[in-house]
């Protein structure tokens, strides 16, 4: 029998309309003696059914909800259905020859939040984003292994845990790099290899775009760079030349292997290991400017003298770019921060060209792309927020 929990009245009509996320602030109380995957009632203040969830806590919140139906289960049939409902959305991505790297299942957006599943190339990467919902492991990894696509199954466990286990699950391991294409680019990566693989497949249509329309013939620099996926693309959209800078040592020779399965030459290209706001001073002082600025912070980041916060520092970084970008140069400002909207970073843009003698018009804007499965009653999982800024002489 599930347990119950009654929603607080102003929040009522929230949770009425498909609101999925279980916040703390937004119910009464919890039942005593909850425990991790415990499914629950979620009530009205007078008792009325609204939806089925399950207890899992994370950093957005308490849980989610799965269902409008009282009778609902985390079983096999369920996960049976709402996953063969997310690989029909990506039929078109697995009949393109030209991409095999995308996102299969993306957490509430695809009908069950707290656990997204992305593809390589036939081997799959689960992240199970509470404890609450690892408690349906069995049956949820068992429904994946029935489709004859899947080679085999690795996962990332991204709350507290002891286990110190290698991220392989079952099925054949892949290779190492596992090599993949995005748009015809050859990206390395590693899926038993740290909580990152290689390649944020989120941007996956920002790349397109800087590849197909604004790359050629350009100086580029990439910023928080990572292992360069903006610098490769704007080097097959034919850059005149491209700077990758990023803090992490490993980006070296992360950025080297990129620019080498693509038959580059890391040679030619210039990679930086430096605080990007070090750079920024560098680059100032030797009178550096570039055509191209590509800049994807990570929400939260620290050294050991700087701490940037996407929510009130994004309009610093921006100011600093635009001191290094050229004459009509552009400037693609990107953010992972889901704590404000679309309209909140549009202001952070302006607020960052006020008093800087230049201006700038939008010329296009990126959110999720479509395997990144969404939906209207929570707009911050559309989180991913581009803009194409063009600048002034």
């Amino acid at each position: 029998m599930a347990l119950k929990i009654k929603v607080k009245k102003q929040y009522l009509t929230k949770y009425q309309n498909g609101y999925p996320l279980l916040s703390s602030e937004w119910i009464q109380s919890l039942p005593g003696g909850i425990r991790e995957g415990d499914l629950i009632d979620i009530l009205s203040p007078s008792g009325q059914f609204i939806a089925k969830g399950y207890y899992g806590k994370q950093n957005k919140g308490l849980g989610w909800i799965f269902s409008a139906k009282r009778e609902a289960k985390l079983d096999g049939s369920f996960f049976q259905h709402i996953i063969s409902q997310a690989l029909t959305l990506r039929k078109s991505l697995f009949s393109d020859e030209l991409t095999t790297a995308f996102r299969l299942f993306n957490g509430e957006g695809d009908g069950l939040g707290g656990v997204t599943v992305d593809y390589y190339d036939g081997f799959l990467l689960v992240q199970w984003y509470s404890l609450g919902i690892y408690r349906y492991k069995k049956d949820f990894l068992k429904t994946w292994f029935s489709f004859p696509f899947v080679k085999g199954i690795y996962e990332k466990k991204r709350f507290e845990t002891s286990e110190e286990t290698s991220d392989f699950v079952g099925g054949t391991e892949a290779p190492a790099p596992l090599l993949v294409k995005e748009n015809g680019i050859t990206y390395a990566t590693y899926l038993n290899d740290g909580w990152m693989t290689g390649i944020f497949l989120d941007q996956r249509e920002v790349r397109k775009r800087i590849m197909d329309e604004y790359a050629l013939s350009k100086r580029v620099l990439n910023t928080f760079s990572y292992t360069g996926a903006f610098s490769i693309a704007a080097l097959y959209g034919g850059a005149a030349h491209t700077t990758s800078v990023d803090v992490a040592k490993r980006s070296l020779a992360k950025t080297a292997e990129q620019l080498q399965v693509n038959g580059m030459d890391p040679a030619k290209q210039a990679i930086v290991v430096e605080d990007v706001f070090h750079y920024f001073k560098y680059a100032k002082r030797k009178g550096l400017r570039f055509d191209l600025v590509i800049a994807d912070p990570p929400s939260f980041a620290r050294t050991k003298k700087i701490t940037f916060r996407a929510s009130k520092d994004y309009p610093e970084l921006l100011r600093d770019l635009i001191e290094i970008t050229a004459p009509n140069g552009m400037i693609v400002a990107s953010t992972n921060y889901a704590g404000f909207s679309f309209q909140k970073f549009k202001e952070q843009v302006e607020e960052a060209f006020r008093g800087t003698k230049r201006s700038y018009q939008i010329r296009e804007t990126f959110q999720l792309p479509v395997d990144f499965a969404t939906i209207e009653s929570f707009p911050e999982g559309n989180y991913l927020k581009v803009l194409f800024l063009e600048l002034d002489v």
